[in-house]
């Protein structure tokens, strides 16, 4: 048994800390929103110009003006602020962001992250990516541990174009957590429910060391 989107987000809502500035990234990423701790004072950031989004509304509390960067529906709260895009990212860039939970198509034992393009496929653009990984002090990437037709996700190295190398401080995956430490590489630190090393090993190329018992 592996973890569901929905467990993956609770989890990497439990690297947020008290008092953090945190950008959330497209795809299971946004979900982590939903999974906030009342007891922490989380601000959330969005490149496009928002900062302090609530969780994803109900039916009959959507706004069509009220939009993530991944153009997805929020909330706002009392303390929320609007500004332009280019105020957001010189927020991003000038270091003031604590944390920035994003997806990934390939992540190295390195650290390095490959999330914004696949060759030959329509991309709408990098959006924040390159400047998130690059600005911001902390990077968890939150993805399934391998793709649809089953090849790994977590690999020697990345071989789609890469948005940051060895920016990746994280990686959380339906099959447990992995640390990453610049030359020390890629360390297994806790298994999802029902999981065992061995199911992990099967679908990882990258090297890694094991801190937690199957």
């Amino acid at each position: 048994m592996a973890w569901d989107r929905n467990q993956m987000a609770a989890r990497a809502a439990r690297e947020l800390k008290d008092g953090f500035y945190v950008n959330l990234g497209i795809g299971i990423p946004t979900l982590v929103a939903n999974h906030i701790d009342e007891g922490i004072d989380v601000t959330l950031q969005s490149e496009n110009g928002m900062l302090g989004m609530g969780p994803f509304p109900y039916d009959d509390e959507v706004d069509a003006d009220l939009i993530n960067a991944g153009k997805q529906t929020i909330t706002e709260l009392r303390r929320t602020s609007y500004f332009s895009s280019a105020e957001s990212f010189a927020m991003i860039r000038g270091g003031h962001i604590d944390l920035s939970v994003l997806g990934a198509m390939e992540v190295s034992e390195k650290g390095d992250l490959a999330n914004w393009m696949i060759p030959g496929k329509m991309v709408k653009g990098m959006g924040g990516a390159m400047d998130l990984v690059a600005g911001v002090k902390r990077v968890v990437v939150v993805m399934d541990h391998a793709s649809k037709s089953g090849a790994p996700k977590l690999l020697h190295e990345c071989s789609l174009p890469l948005t940051g190398r060895a920016v990746v401080d994280m990686v959380i995956t339906n099959l447990g957590v992995f640390e990453i430490e610049t030359g020390k590489g890629m360390k297994l630190v806790e298994l999802a429910s029902g999981v065992c090393i061995d199911d992990v090993k099967e679908l990882t190329q990258a090297d890694f060391d094991v801190a937690v018992s199957s």
